[in-house]
Order: structure tokens, then sequence, then C-alpha cells
């Protein structure tokens, strides 16, 4: 699973069947301190409530799709669900 930022939207007028009726996101990774991290990707938005400006967490792959309950969705990454809060505590270095 990853972190990253909702970025945008795609609207599309002919998907994959198993696409119908999905959101399609652009999301923009981020590192712990929430900085961009790689290039913008578009994830299939599975919990239908994500949005603009939302932090998210993600899975990629076929574990995208999971939470779908379909057969063989065509996606590289899927939002599993919307960060609250989000709070990373750094270890001191000795």
């Amino acid at each position: 699973m990853f972190v990253a930022k909702v970025i945008g939207n795609i609207v599309c007028s002919h998907k994959n069947d198993n696409l119908k009726g999905l959101k399609l996101l652009i999301v923009q990774p981020v590192d712990d301190q929430l900085n961009e991290k790689g290039k913008p990707l578009v994830a299939i938005d599975t919990i239908r409530q994500s949005g603009e400006g939302d932090i998210v967490y993600l899975a990629k792959s076929r574990e995208s799709s999971i939470p779908l309950n379909k057969d063989l969705v065509p996606s590289d990454a899927g939002i599993l669900g919307i960060i609250d809060y989000y709070n990373v505590k750094r270890m001191e270095e000795k």
C-alpha cells in the first residue's frame, strides 16, 4: 500500500465493462512528509467517496480491484480509504 493525494479526475466516454459506474481519479504519490514522490497515476475510487484534495491510501496491481468483487478489472491502482489524520514520528539517529 502507499499514500497519495487526489489531484484530479478523468471522464471517459468509453471504458471496460468492469469499470462502468466507477470513478477514475488522478493521484500523486507522496512521501511521509506529504511531498510529491514519482509520477501521477490513475486510480479507481473503490470506496466511491474520494475527491480532489483528499489524502488516500492505495493498493497497486491485482490487489487494487479486490474490493470490487469482480474478476480481471484493468487497473494500476485502487483507492482503499481516505486518510483523516496522518502523523509520522521520525526516530532520532545516533
